[in-house]
């Protein structure tokens, strides 16, 4: 249930408005990653300068998600959300005037707005549906992984006819619709963001042995998930399949990343303890990528369980900041430090696996660093899943 005060016709608004806002946490960024040899060829970009286009959203989210707290506590949760997407439509439009200067520029305002809009979610859940988390999580989640499949399967055939610049503005739908369906949140609402003695929390957090276990399961689900959102489609090519089939094996990843929310949700609620759902969620990494290593040719099924498993984890990770918190502020604070660990890890993976790959000049390394990796998010998910709450 929603929190008791609300009437049902604005918990459905509150519903509606949170699923629209999750459309534009990943899309208008990933989205962009099937065109990113093309609009580099056009504005002539070397390797090193298209890979700033995946990293600098992500050091963006990294380095605004603990700030997002006391933008809370001036602004309130509803009217952050608001500047957050009103961040992201200009980065969009920036981003799509064709200038390699508008690129940059529009792409790390697009980061700013996700940062805000990734580390709220979570803490309105926390506050309106405590309840029902796991499922909201899992819907919202959903949402996201549908509308960023949806935009990484269009773009290209947009390109082929309208060119790139006129392909990424199209991803303006996303944030715009929901900045205006979002509106309504904001009439008649009072500043309710954080207070003083809650702000301690963000402090504190950081000294959580729990607090650290959730932020390096999510965070190593995330280095993983955005190494291939980066590099699976030249992954492909390089093993032979053609471009266009590449770019809809993009898409199913981010499809597959979705599906979860259908059903982990519910999964999620029926348990106290979920060591062995985090288990089982990264061990899906594990498969899919020595399968990516020893046979790419089976790139649908390889592809297909690491988004299954990559979506699962990040509903669960998003679950336990709300299941092992004590409070909303709480919340807030672990949101804020998993998103910035978690992020800056991401930031990192993309451009260290290209350059591991150009230096040994096959993908064999950067693909068993990422196994690795896995092996260590299951070791986090066996700690971060047992029951139990962050001290005060």
């Amino acid at each position: 249930m929603a929190s008791p005060a609300m009437t049902h016709h604005s918990k459905k608004s509150l519903i509606i408005g949170i699923l629209l806002v999750a459309t534009t946490l990943r899309a208008p960024f990933t989205g962009l990653a099937p065109l990113l040899a093309t609009l580099g060829h056009h504005l002539g970009l070397g390797t090193m300068q298209v890979g700033l286009l995946t990293t600098l959203p992500l050091l963006a989210f990294a380095l605004l998600s603990p700030m997002v707290p006391y933008l809370t506590r001036y602004l309130g949760l509803e009217r952050s959300v608001a500047v957050a997407l009103v961040a992201i439509c200009l980065g969009v439009m920036l981003r799509a005037l064709g200038t390699v200067t508008f690129l940059y520029l529009g792409t790390v305002i697009i980061g700013a707005g996700i940062a805000v809009g990734n580390v709220i979610l979570p803490s309105l859940l926390k506050r309106d549906f405590v309840s029902i988390l796991p499922k909201m999580t899992g819907a919202y989640s959903l949402t996201m992984g549908i509308s960023a499949a949806l935009a990484s399967v269009l773009v290209v055939p947009l390109a082929t006819h309208l060119g790139w610049a006129q392909a990424s503005l199209s991803l303006l739908i996303f944030p715009l619709i929901a900045l205006i369906v979002w509106a309504q949140q904001l009439k008649g609402r009072a500043v309710t963001g954080l207070s003083r003695p809650a702000m301690s929390s963000n402090a504190q957090i950081w000294r959580s042995s729990l607090a650290w276990q959730i932020t390096l399961f999510l965070g190593l689900n995330s280095l993983i998930y955005y190494v291939l959102v980066s590099w699976l489609p030249v992954l492909l090519v390089d093993s032979g399949f053609s471009a266009t089939k590449a770019g809809s094996l993009h898409g199913l990843l981010q499809l597959a990343t979705a599906l979860p929310g259908l059903i982990i949700g519910a999964v999620i609620a029926r348990y106290r303890d979920q060591r062995w759902l985090a288990m089982a969620m990264a061990s899906l990494w594990v498969v899919s990528l020595v399968g990516l290593w020893g046979m790419p040719g089976w790139a649908i099924l390889w592809v297909g369980l690491g988004g299954i498993g990559s979506g699962a984890a990040m509903i669960l990770g998003l679950s336990l900041i709300g299941l092992r918190s004590r409070s909303a502020h709480q919340a807030v604070a672990l949101s804020g430090m998993a998103q910035a660990v978690g992020y800056l890890l991401a930031a990192a993976g993309p451009a260290a696996m290209g350059k591991l790959h150009e230096q040994s000049g096959s993908w064999h390394l950067p693909l068993l660093f990422c196994l690795l990796l896995a092996i260590a998010m299951m070791a986090m998910g066996l700690l971060a899943g047992k029951n139990r709450l962050m001290d005060e």
